[in-house]
């Protein structure tokens, strides 16, 4: 299943069942793990270890050393777990050693076309990255995530889980969980209500959340004030993302 006209690295490791198109490269110290489908004019460098069932389409470089200026060829690597979708002109960096020294993709992802993920980010799990979103170096996507098309990320950057980044989106600062945040620079408008729903999440818990976003952000209070007073509301799941995503905050939140 692998095409004659493909170039493969004899150190390359190849799972089963994998296919590669015609004129893909696979490099040196590349795994990929078994059902992945890799489309014509594909490269994939390393080190980058690949899980299964990932289906990346033509013209996209995965595993490619930073441009970052900090980097000088270090070795680093680039991780991806299973079941992803990785589209058209899609690239995604490997890690530099300021950081963990890794990139981290999780699982059951779509990735859309010309999607830029940079050096030593971590991008959860469901995550949809759409058309020409990018997301500079050290950024963190939580699970569930949406960002829209030509959303921009910048250094960082702490997105928490269930967000939807709204489209063109410049995003500056952390943005809690649950948050959906429009506009340049990125400010926040509502919770995901309707992500939460699609997501399982009961009507009680919905609720709660948007008691929590008020408290955060329509209530004039602090970040501590706010903080304690969302604490205040239970133990629920959805107070326990939200108070994660402040309290590990390290460039504060949108406001």
């Amino acid at each position: 299943m692998i095409d004659p006209r493909a170039i493969v690295d004899p150190s390359a490791v190849i799972g089963e069942n994998v296919s590669i198109g015609p004129w893909s490269i696979i490099g040196p110290d590349v795994q990929i793990g078994d059902g992945c489908e890799i489309a014509s004019h594909v490269v994939v460098k390393g080190p980058t270890i690949m899980g299964s069932n990932n289906k990346i389409y033509q013209f996209s470089t995965i595993g490619d050393d930073t441009p970052d200026l900090k980097y000088n060829g270090e070795p680093t690597r680039l991780v991806i777990g299973d079941n992803n979708v990785i589209r058209e002109g899609v690239t995604i960096h490997r890690g530099t050693v300021q950081d963990n020294s890794e990139t981290r993709i999780g699982n059951d992802n779509l990735l859309m076309a010309y999607v830029h993920v940079g050096h030593d980010c971590i991008v959860g799990d469901h995550v949809i990255m759409v058309n020409n979103a990018s997301i500079s170096g050290h950024v963190t996507v939580g699970d569930w995530t949406i960002l829209s098309g030509y959303a921009l990320v910048h250094q960082f950057v702490h997105i928490g889980p269930h967000c939807f980044i709204g489209p063109a989106a410049f995003t500056y600062h952390d943005v809690p969980a649950f948050v959906t945040a429009f506009g340049s620079p990125a400010e926040p408008r509502t919770i995901n209500r309707e992500g939460l729903k699609r997501r399982g999440f009961s009507t009680e818990q919905i609720a709660l959340a948007n008691k929590a976003y008020k408290l955060l952000y329509r209530r004039g209070l602090q970040l501590d004030e706010a903080i304690k007073a969302i604490g205040d509301l239970g133990d629920d799941a959805v107070i326990k993302m939200l108070l994660s995503s402040l309290e590990n905050s390290s460039r504060g939140i949108i406001r």
